[in-house]
């Protein structure tokens, strides 16, 4: 390994736990907000079985969302924004 590569990992792994230690303010934070399902299903009225099939998902996975035990990802987190975001044209598209 180039030896100047291995320094700047090393200078990283020892700002990452100045970090961690909350001795060094970190340069930038990334806060991911996941869908609130529940929000989202509550605000075009339908029941948990009909959302879940209509955005093709188990009835268990949307509980799992819903009750926060589990967080939706990739193409089901996006699908759940645009519903959330344009409910009108989802459920157009969706049926």
């Amino acid at each position: 390994m180039d030896k100047t590569l291995f320094d700047d990992l090393t200078q990283s792994l020892k700002e990452a736990a100045a970090i961690r230690r909350n001795e060094l303010a970190p340069s930038r934070v990334t806060e991911i907000h996941a869908p609130d399902a529940k929000a989202i299903r509550a605000k075009i009225g339908l029941s948990q079985s009909e959302f879940a099939q209509l955005i093709g998902v188990k009835v268990a996975t949307l509980r799992n969302w819903e009750q926060h035990r589990r967080t939706p990802t990739g193409a089901a987190a996006a699908l759940l924004t645009i519903v959330e975001k344009e409910p009108a044209a989802a459920l157009r598209a969706l049926h």
